[in-house]
């Protein structure tokens, strides 16, 4: 009787501090949960949403600029003025949101340049990166979403996010019926939210 009672109780002993256990590795694993992210943004177009998230820790002065941007309405109703299959699509240029000044496409921005961030992240499918004039600091506005390895552009151009949702939505831009200048024959409006 007395050895049943011993190992009931050695049981209960053994229960409770499995318990311990098992409550304090849920503390720790709390205590090591990964930070809230940052802000994302939610690029929405007809033909449905495509999400990104943003890398300020490789280009911090072009995830500063998107999103201060883009919380001014500045990408709203402007459209994806250039689409490559195989290779990315591109928008972001205040110009694209008068359909009369189709010869001006691909050369408006919002009148300064941002400092080029280069870094060794590979342009690959879903990447988020800035399109650029000649001189490697003339970034603006204008932004693009690699949707096939681009290897050819790394160090060249500044990678400051990457899709997290909707890449088969840029795959429907992508290939939208164009014109010899890439532009696509029906416009690709965008509205671009900053979701904090």
């Amino acid at each position: 009787m007395r050895q049943e009672r011993t190992r009931w109780w050695s049981g209960v002993l053994a229960a409770v501090g499995l318990g311990l256990v098992l409550a304090n590795g849920l503390a720790l694993a709390e205590d090591k949960a990964p930070a809230t992210q940052g802000p994302k943004a939610i690029i929405k177009t007809k033909f449905g949403e495509i999400e990104v998230k943003f890398l300020p820790d490789v280009a911090p002065n072009h995830v500063e600029n998107f999103i201060k941007l883009a919380k001014a309405g500045f990408y709203n109703g402007t459209i994806f003025h250039r689409v490559i299959p195989g290779f990315m699509i591109q928008g972001g240029d205040p110009n694209t949101k008068d359909s009369l000044k189709k010869d001006t496409y691909g050369q408006g921005g919002p009148g300064y340049n941002v400092k080029a961030e280069f870094s060794d992240l590979p342009h690959k499918r879903g990447v988020l990166s800035m399109a650029r004039a000649a001189h490697p600091d003339s970034a603006g506005s204008q932004f693009f979403i690699v949707v096939e390895d681009s290897r050819f552009l790394d160090r060249k151009y500044t990678v400051f996010g990457e899709v997290t949702k909707g890449i088969g939505v840029a795959d429907k831009i992508v290939n939208a019926p164009r014109n010899d200048r890439d532009l696509p024959n029906d416009r690709i409006e965008m509205t671009v939210t900053i979701v904090e």
